[in-house]
């Protein structure tokens, strides 16, 4: 299995970025993608989900209403629209392949067990 992230860069505030993760060799009926985020000196945080079948989405509360996870047309491919960037959204942003997610457990990075690489995302002021 290999998670392929990419899209990150340098954006001013409140501008946007689309990250993109392009999923290969996963094969499991029902799983989750997830974005995760870990800025330095900081623990990893989930930042949003999708879950198959069902298409149902997860965000956190640092990102409701600023950011959308979709999937490709191809459902190998799992985007993050990130819109108004706040210098707080700064980190390095990994895509992940995992269990499907239960309610009492919407987003454990413990849950993922395929990673991509990790893109970084610099927000400035």
């Amino acid at each position: 299995v290999q998670l392929q992230a990419s899209g990150g860069g340098l954006v001013q505030a409140g501008g946007s970025l689309r990250l993109s993760c392009a999923v290969s060799g996963f094969t499991r009926a029902s799983y989750a993608i997830g974005w995760f985020r870990q800025a330095p000196g900081k623990e990893r945080e989930g930042v949003s989900r999708t879950r198959s079948p069902g298409g149902a989405t997860y965000y956190a509360d640092s990102v409701k209403g600023r950011f959308t996870i979709s999937r490709g047309n191809a459902k190998n491919t799992v985007y993050l629209q990130m819109n108004s960037l706040k210098p707080e959204d700064t980190a390095v942003y990994y895509c992940a392949v995992g269990s499907y997610p239960i309610i009492s457990r919407p987003l454990n990075a413990d849950d993922y067990y395929y990673w991509g690489q990790g893109t970084l995302v610099t927000v400035s002021s």
